[in-house]
């Protein structure tokens, strides 16, 4: 049966987004799409559970299967961010570390901070992974592992961007110590302090660390909430301002969770080398879409894009292994690892060879990638159930994070930081929207996380923030 079912998932899928079915419309009972299918009845119940899991489709009992409301949602989507495009130090990311520790104490319902639910994690995977590393590498794993790290490891990742259309080599790849090493590396070897640099409106608080820590100026470009960076936008940012890179997630992108059409992934990568601009490619979040089918990067269409990912949101952010993909620069970023921290701890590489080459990695993305669906949509209903009218939510299609917009006349003066402090009295985790922001902005907004996984204590939870809302 193999992936044949995740396949015919995926069709369904792109049937049902693509108006071939409607909500309420009966599937092909299991015989009858055996026989469309040409394939057996066992792999178009694996395809039905799928979906399923996923959200897709209900079950009724001597009835059938039949469309359900996951992908019609009635909610108000967030409109493109509107930025002052000047140059900016970074302000105020002092903030993010207490908020990030207090989702650690025992009782804290985690709904900001974007990580997977521990349950979700294959720690059973991981654990025997480790156990075999020490015992068949006991020698190797006591040594330094110097940058640029473990070679059959590079090669596992160099065999999976190859999977993506990208032609990379084992020497082009660098292990970090997760994605956001990756891209502090990346961004000090392409700039030096006072360089303006290019990102997306709002953006990943982590990139805006490493804009403050190594003295650079940010640009914020207007982002649209469901196709990415406006690429008219940034061509205007290029064409007024000396800018040195340009930092951008085309995939399930954090906090908006857009995905940029290849179309535009391939206008990105041209503008940039137009330009002279230096392409970093964050998609750590690229592997979690809901669909069987993974978005492509932007490496894909030009070499010379930097790009940088992990295993941190899909595997376990305790192993910490992320990597940088560049031809160009990977001696350069060698050495900057080298100088910064020598290397990575051996047994973790061993351990993550094993786990990429043996399949189980891929098995576990499979079974992740529905239930990730899943948690976003009733996450999304729970929002509307429990936030003011008007709220904008966004609707990604992979990752597990949410985007919401309060109205102006309910959030009048006040802050999200403020509720979010509040929530945390309440043992209650969420994100507020300045962080995602060079100067502040977006303080009416919240990032939120399903973790991957919804429960009654995460409603009951979110139902909670819906009432200190209208108490603002």
């Amino acid at each position: 049966m193999g992936n044949l079912y995740h396949q015919i998932a995926s069709e369904i899928i792109s049937q049902i987004d693509g108006g071939a079915y409607h909500i309420g419309d009966k599937l092909p009972g299991v015989r009858a799409a055996s026989e469309i299918h040409g394939v057996s009845a066992s792999t178009i119940v694996a395809a039905y559970d799928e979906l399923l899991d996923g959200g897709y489709i209900e079950s009724r009992p001597r009835s059938g299967f039949y469309v359900c409301s996951r992908a019609q949602v009635d909610f108000l989507s967030p409109k493109m961010s509107q930025p002052a495009m000047i140059p900016r130090d970074v302000v105020g990311q002092q903030l993010m570390l207490p908020l990030l520790k207090q989702t650690q104490i025992p009782g804290t319902v985690n709904l900001g901070a974007a990580v997977l639910d521990l349950s979700l994690l294959p720690t059973a995977i991981v654990e025997k992974a480790i156990v075999k590393a020490a015992r068949q590498e006991r020698l190797n794993i006591c040594r330094y592992q110097f940058p640029p790290g473990n070679l059959a490891l590079r090669q596992q990742i160099a065999k999976r961007m190859a999977q993506l259309g990208c032609d990379v080599d084992a020497d082009d790849i660098v292990i970090t110590n997760g994605c956001q090493e990756a891209l502090l590396l990346s961004i000090k070897a392409v700039t030096q302090p006072g360089d303006a640099v290019a990102v997306e409106s709002p953006s990943y608080y982590g990139i805006l660390q490493i804009i403050e820590h190594l003295g650079l100026k940010a640009i914020e470009v207007p982002t649209d909430p469901q196709t990415g960076i406006s690429l008219d936008a940034l061509q205007l940012a290029f064409e007024n301002w000396p800018i040195k890179a340009c930092i951008v997630m085309p995939n399930f992108s954090n906090p908006l969770g857009a995905t940029m059409s290849d179309a535009n992934k391939k206008k990105l990568t041209v503008l940039c080398k137009k330009s002279k601009v230096h392409l970093i490619e964050d998609d750590i979040y690229g592997d979690l879409c809901f669909g069987a089918q993974r978005p492509s990067i932007c490496k894909r269409f030009d070499e010379k894009v930097i790009y940088c990912s992990s295993f941190s949101k899909t595997l376990a952010p305790g192993l910490r292994i992320g990597w940088v993909a560049s031809r160009q620069l990977a001696n350069a970023i060698s050495q900057l690892k080298f100088m910064s921290n020598t290397g990575l701890p051996g047994v973790v590489q061993y351990a993550l060879v094993d786990i990429l080459a043996s399949g189980k990695y891929d098995r576990h993305l499979r079974g992740l990638r529905a239930k990730l669906g899943k948690a976003t949509h009733e996450m999304i209903t729970a929002i509307e159930r429990y936030f003011p009218p008007d709220t904008r939510i966004t609707q990604p299609k992979g990752g597990f994070i949410l985007w919401a917009e309060l109205p102006p006349d309910v959030i009048k003066n006040n802050d999200t930081f403020d509720l979010a402090l509040t929530a945390l009295e309440k043992k209650i985790a969420i994100t507020p929207g300045k962080l995602f922001s060079a100067n502040q902005k977006y303080t009416h907004c919240l990032r939120l996380s399903s973790s991957g996984l919804w429960s009654p204590e995460k409603e009951k939870a979110l139902k909670r923030v819906g009432e200190l809302i209208k108490l603002l």
